[in-house]
């Protein structure tokens, strides 16, 4: 897919026609076969819509344990883009999710909302926020089993085409995860770090990043037609001013004063002052910091409001002091989606996730953050 993929597709319906496909299932939804109610040329003939495909086959393989699902859901030379980078292939997928189920064996993944565009021709990108709620009383890639209680949060991208998940992208709170695990996060990255070295690979980041022309000025940000409200440019407006012009101060212009925000690693935010400072802190930690928006679409209607996916990256070298210790200089490239709620021209909600424990071992230094050698790691 190209860096800077298409807009929202022009077939995308208003709220009012798709609202029976978004959110407000009941259980049996998900848990059963329904009749068709929008065009799926090619989809197996239980599913209904495309926000019905997307909670019925998450269900049918993580919750139902159908691994084999997957054969007929994920095309077989699949690239799933993690911030951790490319897997590839869906024998990779039915790898990776054997060994997560056998790590927490009573998971259930709670479908929150899937934002979606698209039809059947061009086929559907789809937005899944999800809950994963469990308990890990079996190994996984961090360790032996604590028996501790999980709830990691993540937001799942995939492009379908005749019943089969062709691309995907995915940004989940696994910092959050081994928090609740009561492991130590840079003695992981430490591992995580040793183990990719002793493939030949690296987690460093390298080049330039550019979010200047040389010595010049950012990006100037499109301007607002005050008569047509377009999301795309809201959105890159607003990111582009708060972001990339550090201009926080227009937070007041585009989100409402008791704005909610649920991010990754408990960051939940109530109000304007806890999300500037966060602005701020990730600004004073990463000065260089570059926000590029990859991927846009929304469905909605300025009178009902708009559910809005937003997939980017942030890019940046660790040159100032924060939460990751000592600065070490080295550089971060981190894939965010969010989930946005615009209405009445402002944001109202935002759920924002990225997997922060990628960025610890893009910039773990075994002489800041410890070399763990006491324990054979």
């Amino acid at each position: 897919m190209a860096e800077k993929e298409a807009k929202n597709n022009k077939d995308q319906k208003t709220q009012t026609e798709t609202e029976d496909f978004r959110g407000g299932f009941k259980t049996e939804a998900f848990l059963n076969p329904a009749e068709r109610r929008q065009p799926l040329r090619g989809f197996e003939d239980e599913y209904g819509d495309i926000v019905h495909y997307i909670y019925r086959c998450t269900h049918r393989i993580w919750e139902e344990k159908g691994l084999g699902v997957i054969y007929s859901h994920y095309g077989h030379n699949i690239p799933i883009y993690t911030s951790d980078g490319m897997i590839y292939g869906r024998d990779m997928v039915v790898a990776g999710s054997s060994v997560t189920m056998a790590a927490f064996p009573d998971v259930r993944l709670i479908g929150d909302d899937v934002i979606w565009s698209g039809n059947e021709d061009e086929g559907f990108h789809t937005s899944h926020r999800i809950s994963w709620i469990g308990h890990n009383t079996g190994h996984s890639i961090y360790g032996p089993p604590t028996g501790k209680r999980i709830y990691r949060f993540g937001i799942a991208n995939c492009y379908v085409k005749e019943n089969m998940i062709v691309e995907e992208w995915i940004a989940r709170d696994e910092l959050g995860l081994i928090l609740q695990l009561g492991f130590d996060p840079w003695r992981q990255a430490a591992k995580m770090v040793k183990k990719a070295q002793a493939k030949g690979l690296s987690t460093e980041v390298k080049g330039e990043i550019e979010r200047l022309d040389g010595q010049g000025f950012p990006e100037e940000p499109p301007a607002l037609d005050s008569t047509n409200f377009s999301v795309e440019d809201f959105i890159t407006k607003a990111f582009q001013e708060i972001w990339n012009w550090r201009l926080v101060n227009k937070v007041n212009d585009y989100y409402v004063p008791n704005y909610y925000f649920h991010g990754p690693a408990g960051r939940d935010f109530q109000g304007l002052g806890d999300l500037k400072n966060w602005m701020v802190t990730t600004l004073a930690m990463f000065p260089d910091l570059f926000v590029s928006l990859d991927h846009i679409y929304w469905n909605g209607s300025e009178e009902q409001g708009y559910q809005v996916c937003v997939r980017w990256t942030m890019h940046g070298t660790h040159r100032g002091p924060g939460i990751y210790g000592e600065p070490t200089g080295k550089r971060i490239k981190i894939m965010v989606i969010s989930h946005m709620h615009i209405k009445g021209g402002k944001f109202v909600k935002e759920w924002t996730t990225f997997d922060e424990f990628v960025l610890l071992k893009q910039i773990y230094t075994p002489e800041i953050h410890g070399t763990f050698e006491d324990e054979g790691e």
